[in-house]
Protein backbone atom coordinates (compact mmCIF):
# COMPACT_ATOMS: atom_id res chain seq x y z
CA UNK A 1 0.00 0.00 0.00
CA UNK A 2 2.84 2.40 0.83
CA UNK A 3 4.02 3.22 -2.70
CA UNK A 4 0.48 3.26 -4.05
CA UNK A 5 -0.89 5.81 -1.59
CA UNK A 6 2.04 8.18 -2.06
CA UNK A 7 1.80 7.92 -5.85
CA UNK A 8 -1.88 8.82 -5.59
CA UNK A 9 -1.00 11.76 -3.37
CA UNK A 10 1.70 12.93 -5.78
CA UNK A 11 -0.75 12.73 -8.68
CA UNK A 12 -3.37 14.64 -6.68
CA UNK A 13 -0.95 17.45 -5.78
CA UNK A 14 -0.01 17.63 -9.44
CA UNK A 15 -3.58 18.65 -10.32
CA UNK A 16 -2.99 22.13 -8.87
CA UNK A 17 -1.99 24.91 -11.30
CA UNK A 18 1.47 24.91 -9.74
CA UNK A 19 1.68 21.14 -9.64
CA UNK A 20 3.90 18.50 -8.13
CA UNK A 21 5.61 16.81 -11.09
CA UNK A 22 7.42 13.50 -10.89
CA UNK A 23 11.19 13.20 -11.31
CA UNK A 24 13.55 10.48 -12.52
CA UNK A 25 15.16 10.34 -9.09
CA UNK A 26 11.86 10.09 -7.20
CA UNK A 27 12.86 12.89 -4.81
CA UNK A 28 9.25 14.11 -4.69
CA UNK A 29 8.21 10.74 -3.24
CA UNK A 30 10.86 11.09 -0.53
CA UNK A 31 9.41 14.49 0.34
CA UNK A 32 5.90 13.08 0.66
CA UNK A 33 7.04 10.17 2.83
CA UNK A 34 8.89 12.60 5.06
CA UNK A 35 5.89 14.92 5.47
CA UNK A 36 2.89 12.53 5.48
CA UNK A 37 2.18 9.29 7.26
CA UNK A 38 0.25 6.77 5.16
CA UNK A 39 -2.89 7.58 7.14
CA UNK A 40 -2.44 11.31 6.50
CA UNK A 41 -1.80 10.70 2.80
CA UNK A 42 -5.07 8.75 2.54
CA UNK A 43 -6.93 11.48 4.44
CA UNK A 44 -5.50 14.18 2.17
CA UNK A 45 -7.05 12.40 -0.81
CA UNK A 46 -10.52 12.95 0.70
CA UNK A 47 -10.15 16.73 0.53
CA UNK A 48 -10.67 19.26 -2.24
CA UNK A 49 -9.26 22.79 -2.68
CA UNK A 50 -12.66 24.12 -1.52
CA UNK A 51 -12.95 24.57 2.28
CA UNK A 52 -15.37 22.06 3.82
CA UNK A 53 -16.52 21.07 7.29
CA UNK A 54 -15.43 17.70 8.70
CA UNK A 55 -19.07 16.61 8.47
CA UNK A 56 -19.17 17.34 4.73
CA UNK A 57 -15.88 15.53 4.11
CA UNK A 58 -17.03 12.54 6.16
CA UNK A 59 -20.34 12.28 4.28
CA UNK A 60 -18.58 12.28 0.92
CA UNK A 61 -16.09 9.67 2.14
CA UNK A 62 -18.79 7.52 3.74
CA UNK A 63 -16.98 7.53 7.08
CA UNK A 64 -17.93 8.62 10.62
CA UNK A 65 -17.00 12.23 11.30
CA UNK A 66 -15.39 11.38 14.65
CA UNK A 67 -13.08 9.04 12.75
CA UNK A 68 -11.60 11.72 10.49
CA UNK A 69 -12.02 15.04 12.37
CA UNK A 70 -9.04 14.57 14.76
CA UNK A 71 -6.81 13.62 11.84
CA UNK A 72 -7.82 16.70 9.88
CA UNK A 73 -6.97 18.96 12.81
CA UNK A 74 -3.62 17.25 13.33
CA UNK A 75 -2.76 17.66 9.66
CA UNK A 76 -3.64 21.35 9.82
CA UNK A 77 -1.32 21.78 12.81
CA UNK A 78 1.45 20.09 10.83
CA UNK A 79 0.97 22.42 7.87
CA UNK A 80 -0.23 19.70 5.48
CA UNK A 81 -3.70 21.15 4.84
CA UNK A 82 -5.31 24.56 5.36
CA UNK A 83 -7.84 25.35 8.08
CA UNK A 84 -10.17 28.30 8.53
CA UNK A 85 -12.22 29.11 11.62
CA UNK A 86 -15.29 31.32 11.89
CA UNK A 87 -16.56 31.12 15.47
CA UNK A 88 -17.44 27.42 15.86
CA UNK A 89 -17.38 26.72 12.13
CA UNK A 90 -14.13 24.93 11.17
CA UNK A 91 -13.31 24.06 7.57
CA UNK A 92 -10.41 22.25 5.92
CA UNK A 93 -9.08 22.15 2.37
CA UNK A 94 -6.12 20.74 0.51
CA UNK A 95 -3.31 23.07 -0.46
CA UNK A 96 -0.70 22.95 -3.24
CA UNK A 97 2.96 22.27 -2.66
CA UNK A 98 3.72 25.96 -3.33
CA UNK A 99 2.32 28.32 -2.06
CA UNK A 100 1.26 25.92 0.67
CA UNK A 101 2.90 22.78 2.00
CA UNK A 102 6.41 24.06 1.34
CA UNK A 103 5.91 27.36 3.19
CA UNK A 104 3.97 25.71 6.02
CA UNK A 105 6.95 23.47 6.81
CA UNK A 106 8.89 26.50 8.07
CA UNK A 107 8.79 25.40 11.71
CA UNK A 108 9.89 21.79 11.08
CA UNK A 109 12.39 22.02 8.24
CA UNK A 110 15.76 20.45 9.05
CA UNK A 111 18.89 19.62 7.06
CA UNK A 112 17.45 16.45 5.54
CA UNK A 113 14.18 18.05 4.44
CA UNK A 114 16.00 21.16 3.18
CA UNK A 115 18.28 18.96 1.04
CA UNK A 116 15.25 17.21 -0.45
CA UNK A 117 13.58 20.54 -1.21
CA UNK A 118 16.74 21.86 -2.85
CA UNK A 119 17.11 18.73 -4.99
CA UNK A 120 13.47 18.90 -6.06
CA UNK A 121 13.78 22.59 -6.96
CA UNK A 122 16.78 21.90 -9.19
CA UNK A 123 15.33 18.77 -10.81
CA UNK A 124 11.75 19.85 -11.40
CA UNK A 125 10.21 22.71 -9.49
CA UNK A 126 11.95 25.72 -10.97
CA UNK A 127 10.86 24.46 -14.39
CA UNK A 128 7.33 23.92 -13.05
CA UNK A 129 7.18 27.48 -11.68
CA UNK A 130 8.05 28.99 -15.06
CA UNK A 131 6.27 26.52 -17.35
CA UNK A 132 3.19 28.67 -18.00
CA UNK A 133 4.94 32.01 -18.65
CA UNK A 134 2.28 33.47 -16.34
CA UNK A 135 3.95 35.11 -13.33
CA UNK A 136 2.64 33.88 -9.99
CA UNK A 137 3.96 36.88 -8.05
CA UNK A 138 3.77 40.64 -8.31
CA UNK A 139 6.15 43.22 -6.86
CA UNK A 140 5.18 45.97 -4.42
CA UNK A 141 7.51 48.92 -5.05
CA UNK A 142 8.71 51.19 -2.27
CA UNK A 143 6.06 53.88 -1.80
CA UNK A 144 8.17 57.00 -1.58
CA UNK A 145 9.79 56.35 -4.96
CA UNK A 146 6.55 56.17 -6.94
CA UNK A 147 5.89 58.82 -9.58
CA UNK A 148 2.71 59.72 -11.41
CA UNK A 149 -1.04 59.51 -10.88
CA UNK A 150 -1.52 56.25 -9.02
CA UNK A 151 -3.80 57.18 -6.15
CA UNK A 152 -6.73 55.20 -7.57
CA UNK A 153 -4.84 51.93 -7.98
CA UNK A 154 -6.00 49.77 -5.03
CA UNK A 155 -3.22 47.19 -5.26
CA UNK A 156 -0.63 49.89 -4.59
CA UNK A 157 -1.99 51.11 -1.28
CA UNK A 158 0.04 48.59 0.64
CA UNK A 159 0.28 50.50 3.90
CA UNK A 160 -3.45 51.24 3.92
CA UNK A 161 -4.24 47.58 3.29
CA UNK A 162 -1.88 46.50 6.05
CA UNK A 163 -3.57 48.85 8.51
CA UNK A 164 -6.97 47.55 7.43
CA UNK A 165 -6.03 43.89 7.94
CA UNK A 166 -7.85 42.30 10.88
CA UNK A 167 -4.93 39.96 11.63
CA UNK A 168 -1.23 40.12 10.72
CA UNK A 169 1.50 37.53 11.23
CA UNK A 170 5.21 37.41 10.55
CA UNK A 171 7.13 34.17 10.02
CA UNK A 172 10.68 33.18 9.11
CA UNK A 173 11.43 32.99 5.40
CA UNK A 174 11.32 29.33 4.37
CA UNK A 175 13.62 30.01 1.40
CA UNK A 176 16.36 31.49 3.58
CA UNK A 177 15.95 28.74 6.19
CA UNK A 178 16.35 26.12 3.48
CA UNK A 179 19.38 27.91 2.07
CA UNK A 180 21.07 28.12 5.46
CA UNK A 181 20.42 24.44 6.17
CA UNK A 182 21.97 23.50 2.83
CA UNK A 183 25.16 25.48 3.35
CA UNK A 184 24.33 28.99 2.11
CA UNK A 185 24.34 31.39 5.04
CA UNK A 186 22.35 34.32 3.64
CA UNK A 187 23.18 37.64 5.28
CA UNK A 188 19.59 38.90 5.28
CA UNK A 189 17.08 38.83 8.13
CA UNK A 190 15.00 35.67 8.43
CA UNK A 191 11.77 36.80 10.12
CA UNK A 192 10.39 38.71 7.13
CA UNK A 193 7.38 36.86 5.66
CA UNK A 194 4.09 38.66 6.30
CA UNK A 195 0.59 37.21 6.00
CA UNK A 196 -2.82 38.78 6.50
CA UNK A 197 -6.39 37.80 7.38
CA UNK A 198 -7.18 34.07 7.32
CA UNK A 199 -3.63 33.24 6.26
CA UNK A 200 -2.28 35.10 9.29
CA UNK A 201 -4.73 33.29 11.59
CA UNK A 202 -3.51 29.96 10.25
CA UNK A 203 0.14 30.85 10.89
CA UNK A 204 -0.57 32.14 14.38
CA UNK A 205 -2.89 29.28 15.43
CA UNK A 206 -0.36 26.65 14.37
CA UNK A 207 2.73 28.37 15.74
CA UNK A 208 4.34 28.92 12.33
CA UNK A 209 4.52 32.66 12.91
CA UNK A 210 3.71 35.28 15.53
CA UNK A 211 1.02 37.96 15.63
CA UNK A 212 2.15 41.55 15.06
CA UNK A 213 0.43 44.90 14.61
CA UNK A 214 0.41 47.12 11.54
CA UNK A 215 3.22 49.37 12.78
CA UNK A 216 5.57 46.42 13.20
CA UNK A 217 4.61 45.05 9.78
CA UNK A 218 5.35 48.38 8.11
CA UNK A 219 8.59 48.59 10.08
CA UNK A 220 9.59 45.16 8.75
CA UNK A 221 8.98 46.37 5.19
CA UNK A 222 11.19 49.40 5.79
CA UNK A 223 13.90 47.22 7.32
CA UNK A 224 13.72 44.88 4.33
CA UNK A 225 14.04 47.81 1.95
CA UNK A 226 17.18 48.91 3.79
CA UNK A 227 18.55 45.38 3.35
CA UNK A 228 17.80 45.41 -0.38
CA UNK A 229 14.96 42.87 -0.32
CA UNK A 230 12.15 42.78 -2.88
CA UNK A 231 8.57 43.02 -1.62
CA UNK A 232 6.48 40.47 -3.52
CA UNK A 233 3.09 38.80 -3.16
CA UNK A 234 0.65 36.62 -5.04
CA UNK A 235 -0.22 38.11 -8.43
CA UNK A 236 -3.79 38.98 -7.45
CA UNK A 237 -5.45 42.13 -6.16
CA UNK A 238 -6.27 40.87 -2.68
CA UNK A 239 -3.45 41.29 -0.16
CA UNK A 240 -2.86 37.88 1.46
CA UNK A 241 0.90 37.87 1.90
CA UNK A 242 4.09 39.84 1.35
CA UNK A 243 7.37 38.00 0.91
CA UNK A 244 10.60 39.96 1.21
CA UNK A 245 12.89 38.23 -1.23
CA UNK A 246 16.60 38.02 -1.95
CA UNK A 247 18.01 36.79 -5.25
CA UNK A 248 20.29 34.25 -3.55
CA UNK A 249 17.48 32.27 -1.86
CA UNK A 250 14.08 33.11 -3.38
CA UNK A 251 12.79 30.38 -5.68
CA UNK A 252 11.56 32.94 -8.24
CA UNK A 253 14.37 35.50 -8.15
CA UNK A 254 17.03 32.78 -8.43
CA UNK A 255 15.59 31.82 -11.79
CA UNK A 256 16.07 35.40 -13.02
CA UNK A 257 19.35 36.30 -11.32
CA UNK A 258 21.23 32.99 -11.41
CA UNK A 259 19.81 31.23 -14.47
CA UNK A 260 19.01 34.28 -16.60
CA UNK A 261 15.39 33.23 -17.12
CA UNK A 262 12.88 35.73 -18.43
CA UNK A 263 11.37 37.76 -15.60
CA UNK A 264 7.88 37.17 -16.96
CA UNK A 265 8.08 33.50 -16.02
CA UNK A 266 7.96 34.44 -12.34
CA UNK A 267 7.34 38.12 -11.60
CA UNK A 268 4.67 40.58 -12.73
CA UNK A 269 6.38 43.98 -12.68
CA UNK A 270 3.76 46.73 -12.62
CA UNK A 271 6.35 49.49 -12.44
CA UNK A 272 9.58 50.47 -14.15
CA UNK A 273 12.67 52.31 -12.95
CA UNK A 274 13.32 55.48 -14.97
CA UNK A 275 16.64 57.36 -14.77
CA UNK A 276 16.97 61.13 -14.99
CA UNK A 277 20.18 61.46 -17.03
CA UNK A 278 20.69 65.04 -15.91
CA UNK A 279 20.67 64.02 -12.25
CA UNK A 280 22.62 60.73 -12.53
CA UNK A 281 26.33 60.93 -11.63
CA UNK A 282 27.15 57.33 -12.56
CA UNK A 283 28.07 56.42 -9.00
CA UNK A 284 26.93 52.78 -9.39
CA UNK A 285 24.90 52.45 -6.20
CA UNK A 286 21.83 51.44 -8.19
CA UNK A 287 23.77 48.73 -10.02
CA UNK A 288 24.97 47.27 -6.74
CA UNK A 289 21.48 47.40 -5.25
CA UNK A 290 19.55 45.78 -8.13
CA UNK A 291 18.86 42.13 -7.22
CA UNK A 292 18.51 40.85 -10.79
CA UNK A 293 21.16 42.74 -12.74
CA UNK A 294 18.73 45.05 -14.52
CA UNK A 295 20.96 48.13 -14.13
CA UNK A 296 24.24 48.87 -15.90
CA UNK A 297 26.27 52.00 -15.26
CA UNK A 298 28.74 53.66 -17.58
CA UNK A 299 28.59 57.44 -17.65
CA UNK A 300 24.93 57.14 -16.68
CA UNK A 301 22.77 54.33 -15.32
CA UNK A 302 20.79 52.35 -17.91
CA UNK A 303 17.76 50.18 -17.09
CA UNK A 304 17.07 46.89 -18.84
CA UNK A 305 13.29 47.27 -19.06
CA UNK A 306 12.70 43.58 -19.73
CA UNK A 307 14.55 42.57 -16.55
CA UNK A 308 13.45 45.42 -14.28
CA UNK A 309 11.21 44.30 -11.40
CA UNK A 310 9.99 47.79 -10.59
CA UNK A 311 10.88 47.14 -6.96
CA UNK A 312 12.31 50.62 -6.28
CA UNK A 313 15.52 49.41 -4.62
CA UNK A 314 17.65 51.32 -7.12
CA UNK A 315 15.67 54.49 -6.43
CA UNK A 316 15.87 54.30 -2.64
CA UNK A 317 19.64 53.73 -2.90
CA UNK A 318 20.29 56.62 -5.28
CA UNK A 319 22.10 59.45 -3.42
CA UNK A 320 21.08 61.96 -6.11
CA UNK A 321 17.38 60.95 -6.20
CA UNK A 322 17.85 60.53 -9.94
CA UNK A 323 15.65 57.44 -10.33
CA UNK A 324 11.87 57.31 -10.15
CA UNK A 325 9.47 54.38 -10.37
CA UNK A 326 6.69 54.77 -12.96
CA UNK A 327 3.73 52.63 -13.93
CA UNK A 328 4.59 50.49 -16.95
CA UNK A 329 2.59 51.25 -20.06
CA UNK A 330 2.75 47.55 -20.97
CA UNK A 331 1.77 46.32 -17.49
CA UNK A 332 -0.50 43.33 -16.93
CA UNK A 333 -2.93 44.05 -14.12
CA UNK A 334 -2.98 41.56 -11.22
CA UNK A 335 -5.73 38.97 -11.38
CA UNK A 336 -8.98 39.71 -9.58
CA UNK A 337 -8.82 36.38 -7.70
CA UNK A 338 -6.26 33.69 -6.99
CA UNK A 339 -8.62 31.30 -8.79
CA UNK A 340 -8.30 33.42 -11.95
CA UNK A 341 -4.52 33.30 -11.61
CA UNK A 342 -4.66 29.51 -11.32
CA UNK A 343 -6.80 29.25 -14.44
CA UNK A 344 -4.37 31.47 -16.38
CA UNK A 345 -1.41 29.34 -15.26
CA UNK A 346 -3.12 26.17 -16.47
CA UNK A 347 -4.00 27.78 -19.81
CA UNK A 348 -0.39 28.92 -20.17
CA UNK A 349 0.94 25.46 -19.40
CA UNK A 350 -1.54 23.95 -21.85
CA UNK A 351 -0.13 26.22 -24.56
CA UNK A 352 3.58 25.86 -23.79
CA UNK A 353 4.17 22.41 -22.30
CA UNK A 354 0.86 20.57 -22.26
CA UNK A 355 -1.20 19.34 -19.31
CA UNK A 356 -1.56 16.01 -17.60
CA UNK A 357 -5.01 14.42 -17.68
CA UNK A 358 -5.57 15.47 -14.07
CA UNK A 359 -4.64 19.06 -14.83
CA UNK A 360 -6.96 19.05 -17.85
CA UNK A 361 -9.79 18.07 -15.51
CA UNK A 362 -8.88 20.88 -13.11
CA UNK A 363 -8.86 23.40 -15.96
CA UNK A 364 -12.28 22.29 -17.18
CA UNK A 365 -13.68 22.70 -13.66
CA UNK A 366 -12.23 26.22 -13.37
CA UNK A 367 -13.76 27.13 -16.72
CA UNK A 368 -17.19 26.13 -15.39
CA UNK A 369 -17.05 28.38 -12.33
CA UNK A 370 -18.99 31.63 -12.44
CA UNK A 371 -17.15 34.91 -11.71
CA UNK A 372 -18.80 35.08 -8.26
CA UNK A 373 -17.72 31.56 -7.24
Amino acid sequence: MSDDIYKKLRDYLDTFPLGFPSTASGVEMKILRRLFTETEAALELLLTPIPETPESIARRAGRPVDEIAPGLEQMAKKGLIFRTRNKNDVKYNSTPFMIGIYEYSVSKIDEDLAALYRQYYEEAYQKEMGASNVPGFKVFPVGKTIQGEIALLPYKKVEDEIRAARKIAVAPCICRKEAKLTGHDCRHSQETCLSFGVAAEYYIDNGFGREIDADEAIGILKQCDDEGLVHAGVNARHLSNICNCCACCCASLKGIAEKNHDRLKYINALYLAVVDPDGCTGCGSCEERCPVGAVEVDVCARINERKCLGCGLCATGCPEAAIGIHLREDRAEPFDRVMDLGKAILLGKEQHVGLSENQKTTLELLKLLRPDQ
